[in-house]
């Protein structure tokens, strides 16, 4: 039991109403998670507004309740804020003791990319024999314990709860994806964050965001808000993240691959076979903290395939140095990290290459094909999944990056489905989303095959497909289960094919494993 009186002290109180100090059991932001001696949060959200559900939440044990709003009628303390969102983040932090200011936490952010470099970063430290945790958009785990995400980053509540938990099994480092959302919506509000890496921007949740200014302006306060003692990751390509440099309190190191005048550089990439070898080069004299690095060049072999993953690999590098992993750690580690699921993941190489791509966005799109472009292979078979429920902009700016990179890959023919059976309905594809492609496409003398079945899509992509060429599998939601329908097909075509080997890429797979009734 914690004294109410405790944790308000972590919040701003405006106005409070049969003020008391009783002994609190939990927090709770869902009524119909409230338990006997709780505290209430109401959130205003985007679809509902939690003030609504106060007589549930009484009902099933709450004992105060923190508002926007003074509630009429009910006689158990009520304390006004300005945001309960960010009340919230601080009261979870306070209840569970500021549990992240105990580890050393690495915040990571982008457009695209967060999944990946936070395995890398998390293989990294755990070859190096740190205890870690990994929270994200696949799984948060630490220790023995796994759990499905559902959010990239969770509310504040559960994330203090992790953070908890993660304490007290002695997990030293946390690695965790940041979303655009998670910064929006204060779900990050207390947490100590030691290191912050920012990877890339494109477009990407104008819809939620309102324009790409916003959107940047949420996704760089976690550069611009970082500590002084903290440290920076910036990719300098990027010239719109280069501006952050002067922008922020904390140490900075930068890296670059399409030009050298970061800390760290990209040299002699080479990405034929689609899997990159290239070497780092550490560009002057550096003081990490506890550790220093003379001028120099290492080796780095990915087994990763994609021009993304180097990048991503890029950032994972930098974050290992500033966590003290020594450089021939970082190389073996690179070399025997597997990937991502769904990050141009190669899922069959044999005769010719399937491969599973979350193609999200522009940017997603943009290094996705790059990685194509420097690829040797025959003719290219794209199935696209299109974005359900994500409004006409995010399609139409997908439309448009197929249609650029059909000019630099060659293709005029495409494969689009809307997945009907393999989607929930918060992303069904709606008319005017499948209206702005078709039409970006005809525009363009492209030519669609259409399908509404995920599998009759995958299905005439495979027969296409000869000798030498690639077959992309390309979508969010839509292709969730893509890989699972492709490798079905092949265990008919290719029956020769030692089936556990064949189906190798699925173990472990979170996306598409899911019963479609219980996905949330």
């Amino acid at each position: 039991m914690t004294k109410l009186n405790e944790l308000l002290k972590s919040i701003d109180i405006i106005e409070s109403w049969n003020e008391k100090d009783i002994d609190i059991s939990g927090i709770s932001y869902h009524s119909k998670k409230v338990e006997k001696d709780h505290i209430f949060v109401c959130i205003k959200g985007y679809k509902t507004d939690g003030h609504k559900y106060i007589m549930s939440a009484i009902n099933n044990g709450a004992v105060a309740l923190i508002v926007e709003d003074f509630q009429e009628g009910w006689k158990i303390p009520q304390y006004k804020v300005n945001n309960s969102r960010i009340a919230l983040a601080h009261l979870s932090s306070c209840y569970y003791n500021n549990p992240s200011n105990h580890m050393k936490m690495i915040g990571i952010t982008a457009t695209n990319g967060k999944t990946t470099t936070s395995f890398m970063v998390d293989k990294i430290l755990a070859d190096n024999k740190y205890s870690t945790g990994l929270i994200g958009t696949v799984v948060s785990k630490f220790s023995n314990v796994s759990i499905p995400s559902i959010l990239t980053t969770p509310e504040s509540l559960n994330l203090q709860n992790y953070f908890y938990q993660m304490k007290n099994k002695n997990i030293s480092h946390v690695t965790m994806e940041v979303s655009s959302s998670s910064l929006e919506l204060s779900r990050v509000a207390d947490v100590d964050f030691d290191i912050v890496a920012f990877n890339n921007i494109s477009r990407e949740h104008i819809d939620l965001h309102g324009s790409f200014e916003d959107y940047f302006r949420v996704k760089s306060s976690l550069i611009r808000n970082a500590k002084e003692s903290a440290w920076a990751v910036i990719n300098i390509d990027s010239l719109i993240l280069k501006e952050l440099i002067s922008e922020t309190k904390a140490n900075i190191l930068t890296f670059g691959v399409e030009n050298n005048d970061g800390d760290l550089s990209c040299e002699d990439l080479d990405l034929s076979t689609g899997r990159a070898v290239f070497y780092v080069s550490i560009n002057k004299p550096l003081n990490l903290g506890n550790t220093k690095y003379k001028q120099r060049r290492f080796k780095i072999n990915l087994s990763v395939p994609g021009y993304h993953s180097v990048y991503n690999s890029m950032s994972a590098i930098a974050i290992a140095l500033l966590a003290g992993v020594p450089i021939n750690n970082i190389q073996k580690s690179l070399e025997n990290f597997i990937g991502v699921e769904r990050r141009f993941q190669f899922i069959f190489e044999d005769n010719f290459k399937i491969i599973d791509d979350h193609f999200a966005n522009i940017g997603n799109i943009n290094v996705t094909l790059a990685t194509l472009n420097k690829m040797v292979y025959k003719d290219l078979h794209l199935i696209y999944a299109i974005r359900g429920s994500r409004g006409k902009i995010v399609n139409k700016e997908n439309a448009l990056a197929i249609v650029e990179w059909s000019h630099k890959l060659g293709f005029k023919k495409i494969i689009a489905t809307t997945s009907d059976s393999h989607v929930t309905d918060k992303d069904k594809v709606i008319q005017e989303e499948l209206d702005i492609f078709m039409n970006i496409m005809d525009e363009n003398n492209i030519e669609v095959d259409l399908y509404n079945e995920l599998p009759d899509a995958i299905n005439e992509g495979i027969s296409r497909a000869k000798d030498s060429d690639v077959v992309l599998l390309a979508g969010c939601q839509g292709m969730d289960y893509g890989a699972h329908i492709a490798l079905e097909i092949m265990h008919l075509l290719r029956p020769d094919i030692n089936e556990d080997l064949l189906y190798a890429p699925l173990k472990d797979r979170v996306a598409g494993s899911s019963q479609l009734g219980s996905i949330e």
